[in-house]
């Protein structure tokens, strides 16, 4: 359940913070006060598309925070957990805007990326809007709302899982059931690639050690006389040697150390540097006479390490990365020696990935049917109360299965709708006028968020082009959800906004060159105003005002005892 909102600098509102109770809230004020932008801000910190565009004039960036009561929702509390996003049975969320810097998403204060946002507000918030009718047109979302109402998750997981590996599976048989002459083609450039690589008879390692050799030939002068001059200087030259002066030092220090045993640690360490100098000498001296120019063995390594570099551009890699490409090859043309083995085997996996994925898209089909019966029933019904009498809603579900596999499965479906006693019924599109279109999907609506699991609901006006007694049965039906969830709805009607638990004026304040929105709880006499004016328009009389008692008494009487929710906070 949405807790609180937190607006900052968002549009025309400087800042804006309600909280808000359970039940049914309803969202009024004059048009263009900026009802909706209640909604927009909700869906930006859910994950909508945002732009700089959306920033209060003059400012550098807003900022939309809410919280998100979750306590009865262990699968929202697990999702949190399972990507380290929980925080002692906290959901807070935010938005930030920038004009200059991309938009940042929080969850509990860390940042995550905007699609995570998204999957967590699927799950928190459904807002249905004023215009979402119009999609009902459309094949795909009759399919959708027919899915949503019979909880077809897990079938339609298991159908969409099956046509994957049936496609994957398709696609792998095509690949190896090329043509022929394109794949011996492909067999003659592979054996002669691979006899290219094992002609060189490469080696694990051999790259490394082939620059170091060649390093040390190409140096071996250098390393010579390098080495030369050091034995020198450690212990061949008579006169000035490292061997020679510690010598003498230790002889000198040794006849003192009868006089003062301090000296002991100094000729000892001496002794020891005489050692190790001995050991550098002999190891400089072997170093050096093992050293040899051999300019034909240069030659040689300059040969091998220019074919291998050659090879390797060939093979658009570096020189060490050469046996890998042998491996590659080697198992590429195993696998095209053997594709009549792997096309047999691919066939029959291909087989019984079709008859599995028949099954299922048979069993989403049946599925599909039952439930309609049960949606034909619910939204007949609904229609009744919604100002259609005698008015029928049928689903048609034609299942297919020659038709072109699909993640959905082989069923077309089609609403069909009758709006007049003794007339069949035909297809939604052809014989709906936008009002009835507007209720029937209302109808389907609440429906649906009935059979749903989303804790929160949003109504984006959908009692556009309705009045009357139909309106306050538009108005029970929302209520009557927010036994079950919470529910805001943004209207225009009276009859809607009170029956509603409690009601938000929206209103816009301008002065000093400014425009800002205001959101603010109303009590029970302010509400009776703000009917009044929706009832009344621009002069409000006691006539109006007194109608609008009376609207929320019958409102009041009406409401089940269960329904009545505390009234979100004022918090200025």
């Amino acid at each position: 359940m949405l807790t609180h909102i937190h607006i900052r600098n968002f549009t025309i509102a400087d800042t804006v913070e309600v909280e808000f109770g359970g039940g049914m809230t309803a969202l009024t004020g004059e048009t263009g006060a900026g009802k909706s932008l209640l909604i927009g801000a909700l869906g930006l910190v859910l994950g909508d598309r945002a732009d700089s565009g959306l920033i209060r004039h003059g400012c550098d960036r807003a900022e939309i925070a809410v919280g998100f009561d979750i306590e009865r929702h262990v699968g929202l509390q697990n999702w949190l957990a399972s990507r380290e996003l929980d925080a002692d049975g906290e959901c807070q969320l935010r938005r930030i805007i920038s004009r200059e810097r991309r938009s940042r998403g929080y969850i509990n204060n860390q940042p995550v990326p905007m699609q995570a946002l998204r999957e967590l507000g699927e799950q928190l918030v459904d807002i249905h809007g004023q215009h979402e009718h119009q999609s009902l047109l459309r094949s795909s979302a009759q399919r959708a709302a027919l899915d949503a109402f019979a909880e077809h998750d897990a079938l339609l997981a298991d159908v969409a899982a099956l046509f994957t590996d049936w496609k994957d599976t398709r696609d792998r048989l095509a690949a190896v059931t090329r043509s022929e002459e394109d794949r011996d083609a492909r067999l003659d450039l592979l054996r002669y690639q691979l006899q290219e690589l094992d002609a060189l008879g490469l080696q694990a390692d051999e790259i490394s050690a082939l620059e170091k050799d060649h390093d040390r030939q190409a140096n071996a002068g250098q390393l010579m006389d390098a080495s030369r001059q050091a034995l020198e200087r450690l212990y061949d030259n008579d006169m000035h040697s490292a061997y020679l002066h510690t010598s003498q030092a230790l002889s000198e220090l040794e006849g003192l150390v009868r006089l003062d045993d301090g000296l002991a640690e100094t000729t000892r360490l001496l002794n020891e540097i005489m050692v190790l100098l001995q050991e550098c000498a002999d190891g400089l001296r072997h170093y050096s006479d093992g050293l040899d120019v051999d300019h034909g063995r240069l030659q040689e390594l300059e040969t091998r390490i220019g074919v291998l570099h050659d090879l390797a551009r060939k093979h658009r890699c570096k020189p060490e990365g050469l046996p890998a490409v042998r491996e590659r090859l080697q198992a590429e043309l195993d696998g095209l020696d053997d594709a009549d083995q792997q096309r047999a085997a691919l066939q029959q996996q291909l087989a019984g990935l079709e008859t599995a994925y028949l099954e299922n898209t048979r069993r989403l089909s049946d599925s599909r049917r039952q439930a309609a019966r049960r949606f034909n029933k619910l939204i007949t019904e609904g229609m009744q109360t919604l100002g259609m009498p005698g008015g029928i809603f049928e689903v048609v579900v034609t299942h297919d299965p020659q038709r072109a596999f699909g993640a959905d499965g082989q069923d077309s479906i089609e609403f069909r709708v009758s709006a007049n006693p003794g007339q069949p019924p035909a297809p939604l599109s052809k014989v709906a006028s936008g009002g009835e279109l507007s209720r029937i999907s209302l109808a389907i609506q609440v429906i649906s968020s009935k059979s749903g699991h989303i804790p929160t609901l949003i109504f984006d006006e959908v009692d556009t082009g309705i009045g009357g007694s139909v309106a306050e049965m538009v108005g029970q039906k929302l209520r009557a959800l927010g036994a079950d969830h919470q529910v805001f709805c943004v209207t225009h009607l009276p009859q809607v906004a009170a029956l509603a638990d409690c009601q938000l004026q929206v209103s816009k304040l301008t002065g000093d060159n400014t425009t800002r929105t205001r959101i603010r709880p109303l009590n029970p006499e302010e509400r009776t105003d703000e009917l009044a004016r929706m009832l009344g328009g621009v002069k409000i009389t006691e006539q109006t005002r007194e109608h609008a008692r009376e609207m929320m008494a019958q409102a009041q009487a009406s409401k089940p005892a269960k329904t009545r929710k505390r009234r979100p906070k004022r918090t200025g």
